[in-house]
């Protein structure tokens, strides 16, 4: 079954390849100097960001493991995270709409840096600790930096297609060539030099640290709301009544945390389902043939992002349907395909096919995020961007936490299916936000 390993991976490489040599102009955007060296910033930091996330990613389990610590007490750090993302992270990330989006990146690099460091501890405390402070941190990489982003964009007038550009190419790079060097470079650290499992850790902190001392040096300050007169409280209301007020936001909203409730699960759930009865898979290699089909999907997204026609809105509604299919295959070949009942060995038949369908989720996650990313640029006001993404990651949060805290209670196919069901009530609500995508904003911001 190697061979399949390797035909999978090649054969995703190839398209890949040929679908970046082979394009035209008509799939290129012409751009400006002064905003081609603005994006090569952003995605330079972004890229050594997205690094020191995902160097830790594949290791945190493992680490935990090696102190000691059994599946109930991992369970209880891992929600810790995202409880802490939902909670915590929800304020310090609507804080950067009014104390300054560079100051939240550069609080983000430190929050994140010490949540590394705490992984020298073996104590559950200090353990704990890390978690919070990764939960608070996620919160702000996925708010802060495209909030950044966006306002520094048009702030230095630059055309509103050039956005889909840097959106594009920071989830190719970022969430695709970075996540594959990243766990390349994190299994050379464990398992070639023998580092131990603490130093992709620490090579996450050295690259957050660079990263930090660029968006110091190179950096202007942006903000959403500045007044003075607006505490935190009236900042939420605000936000709160834009999304209430505004049904495209809303939409939106419910949207992305349906999709992202589902690619959590997903990231759960793909191991065990792959190998139910303990069969021996290279899971870094899969893990890389997942990120490799992530780049498919942004290229893909590159492309259509680029053109007048089809509509960010109009396309999407067929990538959230094909993703809603391609997770009904562990329930499909639950029942069409006898299962085995050896343990160990190679990979399954019905394996195989979970593979394919998994790597073609992972290629809709890839046109996923430059897609949304579009289309909050589109429909989220200014004045509170980074407050109502860290909105949109409260139900997301909440979820997650859910099925980590029940995901011995159910059988695999069960929450497979209910993921596939949240993605096809995501298609559905793509299709509304299509249909009214063309009338004027109803939005407002509460400024009492």
């Amino acid at each position: 079954m190697e061979l399949f390993y390797y035909a999978v991976f090649g054969g995703l490489a190839a398209v890949v390849a040929a679908l970046e040599l082979s394009k035209t102009n008509k799939d290129r955007i012409n751009t400006s100097t002064a905003f081609n060296s603005f994006k090569n910033n952003y995605l330079l930091v972004y890229s050594l960001m997205m690094a020191g996330d995902w160097l830790q990613g594949p290791y945190v389990y493992y680490l935990y493991t090696t102190y000691g610590f059994g599946k109930g007490e991992i369970g209880q750090l891992f929600i810790a995270g995202f409880g802490s993302s939902m909670l915590f992270g929800t304020i310090v990330g609507s804080l950067a709409d009014k104390q300054g989006r560079k100051r939240a990146c550069v609080t983000y690099c430190i929050t994140y840096i010490l949540s590394c460091i705490t992984k020298h501890s073996p104590q559950y405390k200090v353990l704990m600790l890390g978690r919070i402070l990764g939960g608070i941190a996620t919160s702000l990489l996925f708010s802060a930096f495209e909030s950044w982003l966006v306002a520094e964009h048009f702030k230095r007038g630059f055309d509103q297609q050039w956005l889909s550009l840097t959106f594009s190419k920071a989830i190719f790079l970022g969430n695709g060539l970075i996540a594959i060097i990243s766990g390349l470079f994190g299994n050379l650290l464990v398992d070639t030099f023998s580092l131990g499992p603490v130093s992709p850790f620490d090579a996450a902190a050295c690259f957050l640290a660079i990263g930090m001392a660029i968006i110091l040096s190179s950096w202007s300050e942006n903000y959403g709301d500045a007044s003075e007169n607006k505490d935190l409280l009236t900042q939420f209301k605000g936000a709160a009544v834009t999304i209430a007020s505004d049904e495209k936001i809303a939409l939106l909203g419910a949207i992305q945390s349906l999709f992202e409730g589902s690619m959590y699960t997903f990231v759960f759930l793909w191991t065990p389902a792959l190998s139910p009865n303990d069969e021996d898979i290279p899971h870094g290699f899969i893990f890389a043939t997942f990120m490799l089909a992530s780049m498919l999907g942004s290229s893909i997204a590159s492309r259509l992002l680029s053109r007048n026609s089809p509509k960010v809105e109009s396309y999407m509604q067929i990538v959230f349907i094909i993703s809603s299919a391609s997770l009904l295959l562990p329930i499909l070949t639950s029942f069409l395909v006898a299962p085995s009942k050896v343990k160990g060995g190679g990979i399954s038949f019905s394996g195989c096919l979970q593979l394919l369908g998994f790597s073609t989720f992972e290629a809709c996650v890839g046109i996923f995020w430059p897609s949304i990313m579009k289309m909050r640029s589109q429909y989220v006001p200014e004045e509170a961007r980074s407050t109502i993404m860290n909105f949109f990651r409260i139900p997301l949060n909440m979820f997650v936490c859910i099925v980590l805290y029940n995901v011995d209670a159910f059988p695999i196919t069960v929450m497979f299916g209910m993921c596939s069901i949240f993605l096809f009530v995501a298609s559905i609500l793509q299709r509304r936000l299509s249909a009214i995508a063309d009338k004027p904003s109803e939005y407002y911001v509460c400024s009492s």
